[in-house]
């Protein structure tokens, strides 16, 4: 029977004091340490997110402020790289209009409940039933 590996020195998975930083080195596999700084190109392909999204991210959300160094360039901390999984999800996968992440992101919840956008699946049956009402309208106009 086989010994249970030791966890190596870049595996992401085991909990520690100040979980934050290893939960924000989870999506690389680059060999770096978890509190290393991350170019935006890096962030862009571990995260599955267009680099000129993250750019209007950060005119968006004033929380996200990545370093910037010589040429404007952009070098994203761990917690910089947290608030983007956040937005993401946010954003991509609970309906929030960009507006609406960001009052959720500064603690105004129920502030941003009313900026959730509408899932199509509901929107659209009653769209539909109104659009057959004006043409049934319009039918008789022309009768």
């Amino acid at each position: 029977m086989a010994e249970p590996s030791s966890p190596s020195l870049f595996d992401h998975s085991s909990t520690e004091a100040g979980g934050g930083e290893q939960a924000a080195a989870g999506p690389f596999n680059d060999g770096k340490a978890a509190d290393a700084l991350r170019t935006i190109g890096e962030v862009a392909t571990a995260l599955g997110i267009r680099q000129h999204v993250l750019r209007y991210w950060e005119e968006q959300f004033p929380m996200l402020r990545p370093l910037k160094r010589s040429g404007s360039r952009r070098y994203y901390r761990p917690a910089d790289v947290a608030l983007v999984q956040r937005i993401d999800q946010l954003v991509h996968k609970e309906g929030y209009t960009l507006r609406g992440a960001r009052l959720v992101l500064q603690g105004r919840g129920a502030e941003a409940a009313g900026e959730r956008a509408t899932a199509p699946t509901t929107a659209a049956p009653a769209l539909v039933d109104r659009l057959k009402q004006i043409r049934a309208n319009l039918a008789e106009a022309t009768n």
